[in-house]
């Protein structure tokens, strides 16, 4: 619950702070037990995963199903980096909350060969949002709840599950990668999706940005070629630090309140996406974990990570909205700041010098460039 889990949401992980659905419009609105009939079998996951949501919950409901592809996912990246870090383990802490339904599956990796912390959230949450935690939820803020006036301090009751991700590598040369994807209900009868994958890396390897871009750009055209770049743009501009005039990272893809199509079609989306994660991302790992390095070069990564803590803190959307929550006794402080790294770095009034690898992707940092 909180921060970038749900970025735009609801969910976990959220830097600074750490956290797909009925066919046609009537569908897309049936509300917060929405179903959806698949052909699919049921998902099988590890034996100790119990489901968070409530009982009541139809075991057809996108909600059930969102749940159990996200819980797969997370069972599935984690042993990809566990095998890949050769030392590093994942704490497994699953929690509730209380006498109210919901709750999360945190999962923690710190000290490990390759990666200085990383982190995959799962969270599952009922409860009420301030207007102004719905502001900070979506992109369209209070039009969220079907045309409905609210009355001042009026909260909206609301369904959100979310699987989100931060891993910091400790080699410059290795880029640190985000993602988060989440579902929302509201009792409204609305329900949309978001979420997305992007990268962060301190030294720029085209190569590798065409890889990463390359891969999400196949998941998208498998359902709309339009969906590459109208996502790739958005991150564009969500991963802007404004005050910095520069990117947190080179981007990937990003969107959000995401109802235009039926809802497997959204359910089938998000799972390809999750599934995309460990090819998109662990080849650059595996190219870069070994290289030699400088102290200089290690502080450079140091205050990229800075910029990333900057942005986390004060641009986005998901750790806005976990922090909000928290003050209606919803959400879990760890989780929403899961997704900080262990040690960043703030240099006064640095500049890369001219013709430096440093200033090289800088350059790509403040004009957005397409990869693929």
């Amino acid at each position: 619950v909180g921060a970038e889990a749900f970025r735009a949401g609801a969910a976990l992980a959220l830097a600074a702070a750490s956290a797909a659905l009925v066919a046609g419009a009537a569908g897309r609105r049936r509300g917060p037990a929405a179903r959806a009939a698949s052909t699919r079998p049921r998902l099988r996951l590890r034996a100790e995963f119990r489901s968070m949501c409530k009982d009541s919950d139809p075991e057809d409901s996108v909600r059930r199903k969102f749940e159990a592809v996200c819980a797969r996912a997370q069972d599935r990246i984690c042993a990809a980096v566990e095998e890949m870090d050769g030392k590093g383990k994942f704490d497994r802490e699953q929690y509730d909350r209380g006498d109210k339904p919901g709750g999360g599956v945190a999962r923690v990796l710190t000290g490990g060969n390759i990666w200085e912390k990383a982190g995959v959230n799962l969270s599952v949450v009922y409860s009420e949002m301030p207007q102004e935690a719905l502001q900070a939820a979506t992109e369209r803020g209070v039009d969220r709840v079907g045309g409905t006036k609210l009355e001042p301090g009026q909260k909206v009751p609301f369904f959100a599950c979310g699987l989100s991700s931060v891993m910091h590598p400790k080699n410059p040369f290795c880029p640190t990668m985000h993602f988060n994807y989440r579902y929302f209900e509201t009792d409204f009868g609305t329900w949309w999706f978001g979420g997305g994958t992007d990268i962060t890396p301190s030294y720029l390897d085209e190569d590798d940005m065409r890889h990463f871009h390359g891969t999400y750009k196949k998941v998208c055209e498998k359902y709309d070629p339009e969906w590459y770049p109208k996502f790739k743009a958005w991150a564009d501009r969500y991963f802007l630090i404004p005050h910095r005039g520069e990117t947190r990272g080179l981007g990937g893809i990003f969107f959000d309140d995401f109802c235009s199509e039926g809802a497997e079609k959204h359910l089938a989306f998000s799972g390809d996406c999750l599934e995309a994660v460990t090819d998109a991302y662990l080849p650059l790992i595996k190219k870069h974990k070994d290289a030699e390095f400088s102290q200089e070069q290690k502080e450079w990564q140091l205050m990229r990570r800075g910029r990333y803590v900057e942005f986390n803190l004060v641009y986005d959307r998901g750790t806005t909205f976990g922090l909000k929550m928290l003050s209606s006794g919803v959400g879990r402080l760890e989780s929403i700041l899961m997704s900080l790294p262990e040690n960043a770095r703030w240099q006064y009034n640095h500049t890369p010098a001219p013709g430096t690898p440093e200033a090289e992707i800088m350059e790509a940092f403040k004009s957005p460039r397409e990869w693929v």
